[in-house]
């Protein structure tokens, strides 16, 4: 179906199904083998961009620039996922079994059961998704486009095709299009094509049949923007981009994270328990001569009985719980296994400015070769800063705000410039100077400045750059870092004729001129929040560019270790075994170039670190991609943010303590849940295991076991919102299953010992009858559980350590429910139980009293200081 175009007006709106795909609806030819020209008309475009008003309709006829089918868990999704929990569908299957042999009865209880578990865990893990899905707005994109000639600034999703959207170094490139115009323009498309170096684009034409990775001329959604910039039409947005499609045929793989990886080895050694006594049971009570179908189901209630089968929905709740916790301390969490590991996080590593510094760079001076201050150097570095139109910096931005020397510039008229990039870390522009030809101002790195210098200028004179002279600049260079000033080199060429176009082989014998002085003091109060990372087991170091004499002032200043220094040069001729040996003992890593970075992240994890990295720069984002957690802040270029795995309002290590604080409260009431839940069932279906052996009767019926779990799981669910010991969030806590399984094994059996003694008591003191055995049993079961959940929840002492109000009061109206079921005529037709006398239920009281005590008694030896 073609796109109806109005011919009476360039931005008319488009007539086409959402679905439809641009370059196969407007002509045969793909839009990359398509003329500018020929495209701007096709799309209904021009060179000025779309109207406003003509934006808005195109957003309302495409839709949203997002990938929707991708990130979107709708309601129903949510729900079905409830149902094919392997639990629950152990559930159905004897729900399934019961109405098959007639025992429709206990197939509708089961099935109720079933239900009512599975909406109790979807209405919370569906507020914790919506929660979640409402604090990644607050930090949602932006993409600078063209409309009606103006420049502005828009959120990604509401790109339309057509637009034309201006990128710059640093830039995630919003939508798929093709280059109207470019400079120096490298594009890294490892998340598109896998290619691990940037890929140079430019203008032009591309073959109709060419692949992505032979595209030149097209950039493409979730692709970014290395160096150079671009100005691109927009012709596929949403689900229509290349991104989307292949992320539909095959979905990404994320690595599997320590949280997940300790979740899938405590689901193994679950299976494995359950397995033993589910199998043994049932064999067991078939060699008794028990009915076939109510041992069967005995079997599977004590497999679901013994698993803490709401774990994933608690892991939802604490998780979304510690992310809105985090949200309100000035920390935007963008994937929620973060958190755990910003909890377990042992190492950070960090750049300084902006973290360990103030940040706000200032411009000291612009000094001349011999260190004496220059109007001209001054005059240079306002040019090259004010005229430059790639990536913005705070090294500009200091030189813009140091004085007013607009009226110089008028004889000056800017012709090209050379944009920077991370491996030259220079940057040029070239202006004609009335009267005096065309001239290159270029401004970068000391050393890379020097490079390609072949002269310098002594007062009105220009010299050889010889040896003496290097000597003398390295001297003052290192004078100036020793002392804290960052120093950035000036330098010029004078061309005999204006070259048209000027690219990075023309950086070549320039004349060094000067340098400019910036402070970047260090910030207020760092070295309390070193001091309360390191209180809280988190080591520090440092991973910066700058050279090593300002990077070891700065720590030497800030109180941080300074000892084992290594620089980026001797980081070349390192094998990765070499690196990996040194690096958890180097404390600065210097004179860092931008892909190193991700190497020394890659080094430190593997020596065992949990590793977070905190940047803001293009070059940060291989390194926040390879950290355990990748750390940004708000304001940080769009590819860093999106590498990242949480956001920072602000560029501060103390926003980050809070971080890391809720981080370890949310891992801490997770394993508090795993912990509770594991020892108390285990102990409980042990006990019934056993005695389902020696009883001439089921100790409890499947319903009975099911009814119970269910309401255990109801104040459990308000884990979530406990308050934490203190000292749990003092070190960093990683999963342990060898801890778990101690923890199951030490506390598993004190419950079944007082089972046993219930037994006894229930037999051979008062003799009660079948119904009597298993309503008292049902009783004391829960409330003993219950009583695990309040007492083994802190390593304090039980009443001198509340737990929080909603866990408090949902356990003790659960207690209350467990107390007066069996006198509720309608609970005890359903679920066969019988009203007890008052000297039984006091009996049970008594004995869950007693085993409350024993129970804090145990706790004490077991977390008793080793």
């Amino acid at each position: 179906m073609p796109i109806e175009i109005d011919e009476t007006t360039k931005n008319a709106p488009l007539k086409r199904p959402a679905s439809t795909n641009l370059d196969t609806t407007m002509s045969p030819s793909p839009y990359w083998s398509k003329s500018e020209d020929v495209l701007l008309h096709d799309l209904g475009s021009q060179a000025k961009g779309l109207s406003p008003q003509e934006a808005i309709s195109r957003l309302k006829s495409y839709g949203p620039n997002t990938v929707v089918a991708m990130t979107h868990m709708n309601a129903l999704h949510i729900l079905v996922r409830q149902f094919l929990n392997p639990l629950v569908l152990i559930l159905i299957f004897a729900a399934t079994v019961s109405s098959l042999v007639g025992e429709m009865h206990d197939a509708i209880i089961i099935s109720l059961i079933v239900l009512a578990s599975c909406l109790l865990g979807f209405s919370q893990e569906y507020g914790a998704t919506k929660a979640l899905e409402a604090l990644k707005k607050s930090i949602s994109l932006s993409a600078t486009v063209v409309r009606g000639g103006i420049e502005s600034l828009v959120p990604v999703s509401t790109v339309v095709p057509g637009d034309i959207v201006k990128l710059v170094a640093g830039s995630l490139v919003p939508a798929d299009g093709m280059i109207l115009s470019s400079r120096d323009l490298n594009v890294s498309e490892a998340a598109l094509t896998g290619e691990t170096f940037p890929v140079g684009k430019m203008a032009g034409v591309c073959p109709p049949d060419a692949p992505i990775a032979t595209r030149t001329n097209c950039v493409f959604t979730g692709t970014s923007v290395r160096s150079g910039t671009a100005t691109v039409i927009v012709v596929n947005t949403g689900t229509r981009t290349e991104y989307a499609t292949i992320a539909g045929a095959i979905a990404r793989q994320i690595p599997e994270t320590d949280f997940s990886r300790g979740i899938r080895r405590f689901g193994y050694l679950m299976t494995r328990i359950m397995l033993v006594i589910v199998i043994t049971v049932f064999v067991a009570n078939l060699l008794l001569h028990r009915p076939l179908i109510d041992s069967l189901l005995f079997s599977l209630a004590l497999a679901v009985g013994l698993t803490p089968e709401l774990l994933p929905v608690i892991i939802s709740m604490t998780l979304a719980r510690g992310a809105h916790a985090m949200a309100a301390g000035g920390v935007i969490i963008r994937r929620l296994d973060a958190i755990e590991n910003l909890g377990s996080m042992n190492l950070l590593c960090t750049d300084k400015t902006g973290t360990l510094t103030e940040g706000i760079i200032k411009l000291d001076d612009s000094v001349d070769i011999g260190g004496m201050h220059s109007q001209q150097v001054h005059l240079l570095a306002f040019l090259n800063a004010s005229l430059q139109a790639g990536l913005k910096n705070p090294l500009d931005d200091a030189i813009l705000a140091s004085g007013e020397t607009n009226a110089d510039l008028k004889g000056f008229v800017k012709k090209d410039e050379i944009p920077y990039d991370f491996m030259r870390k220079r940057l040029s522009v070239i202006v004609d100077e009335v009267g005096q030809g065309t001239m290159m101002v270029c401004k970068g790195a000391v050393a890379n400045i020097l490079s390609v210098c072949t002269s310098v200028r002594t007062g009105n004179a220009v010299e050889p750059l010889d040896d003496r002279s290097r000597a003398d600049i390295d001297a003052r260079y290192r004078k100036w870092g020793e002392d804290g000033i960052r120093a950035i080199a000036i330098a010029t060429r004078r061309f005999a004729q204006d070259e048209g176009a000027y690219d990075v082989d023309d950086e070549c014998e320039l004349c060094l001129e000067g340098f400019l002085l910036f402070l970047d003091p260090p910030k207020a109060g760092i070295k309390n929040a070193l001091a309360g990372l390191r209180h809280r087991g988190i080591g520090i170091k440092i991973i910066s560019g700058d050279n090593r004499y300002i990077v070891k002032h700065l720590a030497d200043t800030i109180g941080l270790k300074t000892k084992q220094v290594l620089t980026g040069a001797e980081l070349v001729s390192m094998s990765s075994d070499a690196l990996f040996a040194r690096a958890p003992k180097t404390d600065l890593f210097v004179e860092i170039d931008p892909n190193q970075k991700e190497l020394i992240i890659k080094a430190l994890r593997r020596s065992g670190h949990v590793v977070g990295y905190m940047g803001d720069g293009i070059n940060d984002a291989p390194a926040l991609h390879e950290a355990d957690v990748g750390i940004s802040v708000d304001g940080a270029v769009d590819v860093a943010r999106e590498a990242a795995d949480l956001v920072l309002f602000q560029q501060d290590l103390n926003v980050l303590i809070r971080g890391v604080d809720d981080g370890r409260r949310t891992f801490a009431n997770t394993m508090k849940y795993i912990s509770i839940a594991t020892s108390a069932n285990f102990g409980n279906m042990i006990s019934m295991a056993i005695a389902s052996l020696f009883l001439p009767f089921l100790p409890l019926l499947a319903k009975q076991i099911l009814l119970n779990n269910l309401l255990a799981d109801i104040p459990a669910m308000a884990i979530a919102t406990d308050r934490v010991d203190r000292q749990q969030v003092q070190r960093p806590r990683r999963w342990d299953i060898r801890s778990i399984q101690r923890f199951m094994i030490f506390f598993g059996p004190v419950s079944s010992l007082f089972d046993f003694a219930t037994f006894g008591f229930l037999l051979f003191v008062v003799h009660v009858s079948t119904n009597q055995f298993r309503t008292a049993w049902f009783v004391e079961s829960l409330i003993t559980q219950l009583a695990t959940m309040l007492i083994v929840r802190t390593t304090m002492t039980a009443w001198k350590d509340k737990p929080g109000p909603l866990l408090l009061w949902s356990t003790a109206v659960i207690i209350l429910i467990a107390l007066v079921l069996p006198y509720i005529p309608m609970a005890a037709s359903i679920f066969d139980f019988t009203p007890l006398p008052a000297p039984l239920m006091g009996g049970l009281i008594a004995i869950s009293a007693i085993y409350a005590a024993a129970l804090e008694l145990v706790k004490r030896f077991y977390f008793r200081p080793r």
